[in-house]
């Protein structure tokens, strides 16, 4: 779904924080990889990890909506899967502890 969204920045934001959503977006993806192929001992953190950084890449999605880089519509329908996201992740988390 982001991956549709990127091209479609306008140019002053598609560069900057348009990739910076694209990087934590790749963060979150790797850190749960991660905690998928590592020992239990290990799991919390990259889980911890992958959690710190879908909270920031609500931030920053947030402020691509704030300055209209992007529509209500796709900055609800990310928000929301985001938001599962997190649920998942934190029942992860209790479960790895």
């Amino acid at each position: 779904m982001w991956h549709e969204t990127l091209p479609s920045l306008p140019k002053h934001t598609k560069y900057s924080l348009g990739l910076k959503i694209d990087e934590l977006f790749l963060g979150v993806i790797e850190n749960v990889l991660e905690a998928a192929g590592s020992k239990p001992s290990d799991k919390c953190e990259h889980l911890h990890r992958a959690s710190s950084k879908l909270d920031l890449l609500k931030f920053f999605l947030q402020i691509a909506w704030e300055v209209k880089a992007i529509s209500n519509n796709k900055f609800l329908m990310l928000s929301e899967k985001l938001v599962e996201i997190g649920k998942m992740l934190g029942g992860w988390i209790k479960r790895a502890q």
